[in-house]
Protein backbone atom coordinates (compact mmCIF):
# COMPACT_ATOMS: atom_id res chain seq x y z
CA UNK A 1 0.00 0.00 0.00
CA UNK A 2 1.41 3.26 -0.47
CA UNK A 3 2.01 6.43 1.23
CA UNK A 4 -0.83 8.60 -0.50
CA UNK A 5 -3.43 5.52 0.25
CA UNK A 6 -2.21 4.97 3.77
CA UNK A 7 -2.47 8.69 4.77
CA UNK A 8 -5.50 11.25 3.76
CA UNK A 9 -5.11 14.59 2.20
CA UNK A 10 -3.10 16.53 4.83
CA UNK A 11 -5.51 19.49 4.39
CA UNK A 12 -7.80 20.91 7.82
CA UNK A 13 -10.56 21.40 5.83
CA UNK A 14 -11.52 17.59 5.09
CA UNK A 15 -13.25 15.95 8.24
CA UNK A 16 -10.65 13.20 7.06
CA UNK A 17 -7.91 15.33 8.56
CA UNK A 18 -9.54 15.24 12.19
CA UNK A 19 -10.61 12.22 11.67
CA UNK A 20 -7.12 10.52 11.29
CA UNK A 21 -6.22 12.99 14.57
CA UNK A 22 -8.87 11.20 16.49
CA UNK A 23 -8.05 7.76 15.94
CA UNK A 24 -4.68 8.35 16.50
CA UNK A 25 -5.46 10.09 19.77
CA UNK A 26 -3.27 12.55 18.60
CA UNK A 27 -5.83 15.45 20.07
CA UNK A 28 -2.78 18.30 21.30
CA UNK A 29 -6.19 20.54 21.96
CA UNK A 30 -8.07 18.40 24.25
CA UNK A 31 -8.39 20.05 27.24
CA UNK A 32 -9.73 17.49 29.54
CA UNK A 33 -12.29 19.59 31.31
CA UNK A 34 -14.53 22.85 31.12
CA UNK A 35 -12.41 26.19 31.05
CA UNK A 36 -12.78 27.90 34.22
CA UNK A 37 -13.67 31.08 32.63
CA UNK A 38 -16.71 29.27 30.67
CA UNK A 39 -17.84 28.12 33.93
CA UNK A 40 -18.08 31.60 35.77
CA UNK A 41 -19.90 32.50 32.09
CA UNK A 42 -22.42 29.91 32.54
CA UNK A 43 -23.36 30.74 36.77
CA UNK A 44 -24.49 34.65 35.18
CA UNK A 45 -26.26 33.60 31.98
CA UNK A 46 -29.94 32.98 32.05
CA UNK A 47 -31.42 29.58 31.46
CA UNK A 48 -33.29 28.02 28.33
CA UNK A 49 -30.64 29.71 25.57
CA UNK A 50 -30.18 27.69 22.78
CA UNK A 51 -26.32 27.25 21.90
CA UNK A 52 -24.66 25.73 19.39
CA UNK A 53 -20.90 24.06 19.84
CA UNK A 54 -19.29 23.30 16.48
CA UNK A 55 -16.21 21.23 16.32
CA UNK A 56 -17.22 19.96 19.88
CA UNK A 57 -14.46 17.64 20.09
CA UNK A 58 -14.41 15.05 23.16
CA UNK A 59 -17.79 17.12 24.33
CA UNK A 60 -16.89 18.65 27.87
CA UNK A 61 -18.47 21.92 27.03
CA UNK A 62 -21.98 19.95 25.99
CA UNK A 63 -22.68 18.69 29.49
CA UNK A 64 -21.42 22.38 31.16
CA UNK A 65 -24.01 24.09 29.03
CA UNK A 66 -26.87 21.48 29.20
CA UNK A 67 -26.62 21.37 32.96
CA UNK A 68 -26.59 25.31 32.81
CA UNK A 69 -30.09 24.92 31.24
CA UNK A 70 -29.51 25.34 27.93
CA UNK A 71 -31.19 23.78 25.02
CA UNK A 72 -28.06 22.70 23.29
CA UNK A 73 -26.58 21.29 20.13
CA UNK A 74 -23.18 20.05 19.47
CA UNK A 75 -21.71 19.34 15.82
CA UNK A 76 -18.76 17.34 14.57
CA UNK A 77 -17.54 16.55 11.05
CA UNK A 78 -15.78 13.68 12.19
CA UNK A 79 -17.08 10.47 13.33
CA UNK A 80 -14.31 9.58 15.78
CA UNK A 81 -14.61 12.88 17.66
CA UNK A 82 -18.72 12.55 17.56
CA UNK A 83 -18.59 9.07 19.32
CA UNK A 84 -15.95 9.85 21.94
CA UNK A 85 -18.31 12.92 22.93
CA UNK A 86 -21.30 10.50 22.83
CA UNK A 87 -19.47 7.91 25.16
CA UNK A 88 -18.21 10.40 27.47
CA UNK A 89 -21.62 12.31 27.51
CA UNK A 90 -23.30 8.99 28.43
CA UNK A 91 -27.10 9.92 28.96
CA UNK A 92 -26.24 13.30 27.25
CA UNK A 93 -25.06 11.35 24.10
CA UNK A 94 -28.03 12.41 21.95
CA UNK A 95 -26.96 16.19 22.07
CA UNK A 96 -24.31 15.29 19.74
CA UNK A 97 -24.73 15.08 15.59
CA UNK A 98 -22.25 14.59 12.68
CA UNK A 99 -22.51 17.51 10.75
CA UNK A 100 -20.74 20.17 8.78
CA UNK A 101 -20.45 23.42 10.32
CA UNK A 102 -21.00 25.02 7.27
CA UNK A 103 -23.81 23.21 5.65
CA UNK A 104 -25.79 21.57 8.37
CA UNK A 105 -29.40 22.67 9.24
CA UNK A 106 -30.04 23.46 12.12
CA UNK A 107 -33.79 23.80 12.67
CA UNK A 108 -34.25 26.93 14.38
CA UNK A 109 -31.91 29.79 15.01
CA UNK A 110 -29.74 29.73 18.42
CA UNK A 111 -29.16 32.22 21.13
CA UNK A 112 -25.40 31.65 21.25
CA UNK A 113 -22.53 30.51 18.75
CA UNK A 114 -20.04 29.07 21.63
CA UNK A 115 -16.61 29.28 19.77
CA UNK A 116 -13.73 26.86 21.02
CA UNK A 117 -10.69 25.79 18.83
CA UNK A 118 -12.78 25.63 16.54
CA UNK A 119 -11.63 28.91 14.09
CA UNK A 120 -8.36 27.88 14.77
CA UNK A 121 -8.87 24.46 13.38
CA UNK A 122 -10.45 26.09 10.20
CA UNK A 123 -7.71 26.82 7.27
CA UNK A 124 -7.92 30.44 6.90
CA UNK A 125 -8.86 30.20 3.40
CA UNK A 126 -12.17 29.45 5.05
CA UNK A 127 -12.32 32.29 7.58
CA UNK A 128 -14.01 35.02 5.41
CA UNK A 129 -17.40 32.59 5.86
CA UNK A 130 -16.76 32.14 9.32
CA UNK A 131 -18.66 35.14 10.21
CA UNK A 132 -21.40 35.43 7.37
CA UNK A 133 -22.46 31.42 8.96
CA UNK A 134 -22.42 32.46 12.77
CA UNK A 135 -24.69 35.20 11.68
CA UNK A 136 -27.12 33.49 10.01
CA UNK A 137 -26.99 30.45 12.16
CA UNK A 138 -28.26 33.22 14.90
CA UNK A 139 -31.37 34.92 16.27
CA UNK A 140 -31.10 38.59 15.57
CA UNK A 141 -30.18 39.38 19.46
CA UNK A 142 -27.60 36.13 19.20
CA UNK A 143 -24.31 36.29 20.96
CA UNK A 144 -20.42 34.62 19.42
CA UNK A 145 -18.87 33.89 22.66
CA UNK A 146 -15.90 31.55 23.34
CA UNK A 147 -12.24 31.83 23.15
CA UNK A 148 -10.09 33.01 20.02
CA UNK A 149 -6.74 32.32 19.55
CA UNK A 150 -4.19 34.93 18.40
CA UNK A 151 -0.45 33.80 17.08
CA UNK A 152 1.45 35.88 13.91
CA UNK A 153 2.51 32.61 13.11
CA UNK A 154 1.93 31.22 9.32
CA UNK A 155 1.31 27.81 10.36
CA UNK A 156 -1.10 25.85 11.82
CA UNK A 157 -3.33 24.11 12.97
CA UNK A 158 -4.12 25.77 15.12
CA UNK A 159 -4.02 28.81 12.59
CA UNK A 160 -3.65 32.12 14.86
CA UNK A 161 -5.22 35.20 14.37
CA UNK A 162 -3.07 38.34 14.13
CA UNK A 163 -3.63 41.63 15.15
CA UNK A 164 -6.78 43.32 13.92
CA UNK A 165 -7.48 39.90 12.05
CA UNK A 166 -10.59 39.31 14.06
CA UNK A 167 -11.69 42.58 14.38
CA UNK A 168 -11.96 42.21 9.92
CA UNK A 169 -14.01 38.86 10.58
CA UNK A 170 -16.33 39.83 12.62
CA UNK A 171 -17.09 44.35 12.65
CA UNK A 172 -19.56 44.21 9.61
CA UNK A 173 -21.63 41.76 11.78
CA UNK A 174 -20.73 41.86 15.21
CA UNK A 175 -19.45 44.35 18.35
CA UNK A 176 -17.19 43.53 20.65
CA UNK A 177 -19.17 43.32 24.09
CA UNK A 178 -16.48 41.63 26.22
CA UNK A 179 -12.57 40.98 26.26
CA UNK A 180 -10.79 39.46 28.99
CA UNK A 181 -7.15 36.99 28.97
CA UNK A 182 -7.38 33.67 29.96
CA UNK A 183 -5.17 32.01 32.99
CA UNK A 184 -5.81 28.36 32.34
CA UNK A 185 -5.14 27.64 28.90
CA UNK A 186 -3.59 24.40 28.15
CA UNK A 187 0.25 24.94 26.86
CA UNK A 188 -0.62 24.68 23.30
CA UNK A 189 -2.82 27.82 23.60
CA UNK A 190 -0.87 29.17 26.73
CA UNK A 191 -0.43 32.88 26.41
CA UNK A 192 -2.37 33.16 22.92
CA UNK A 193 -5.80 33.39 24.27
CA UNK A 194 -8.62 35.27 25.23
CA UNK A 195 -12.26 34.93 26.10
CA UNK A 196 -14.68 37.35 24.08
CA UNK A 197 -18.74 37.89 23.66
CA UNK A 198 -19.27 39.41 20.81
CA UNK A 199 -23.17 41.05 20.14
CA UNK A 200 -24.93 40.58 16.65
CA UNK A 201 -25.19 44.21 15.62
CA UNK A 202 -28.90 45.53 14.99
CA UNK A 203 -29.20 46.45 11.30
CA UNK A 204 -32.10 49.08 11.07
CA UNK A 205 -34.31 48.29 8.22
CA UNK A 206 -33.96 51.13 5.12
CA UNK A 207 -36.54 52.90 4.98
CA UNK A 208 -39.20 52.54 2.17
CA UNK A 209 -38.95 55.12 -0.99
Amino acid sequence: MSKAERTPKEDPALFEFWEKRFRENFTPWDAGRVPEVLVQFLKTEPRAQRVLIPGCGSGYEVRAFAEAGFETLAIDFAPTAVERARQNLGPLAHLVRLADFFEFDPGAPFDLVYERAFLCALPRRLWPGYAPRVAELLRPTGRLAGFFYFDEGERGPPFGLKQGELQSLLRERFDLAADSAIGDSIPIFAGKERWQVWSQRQISPRPAR
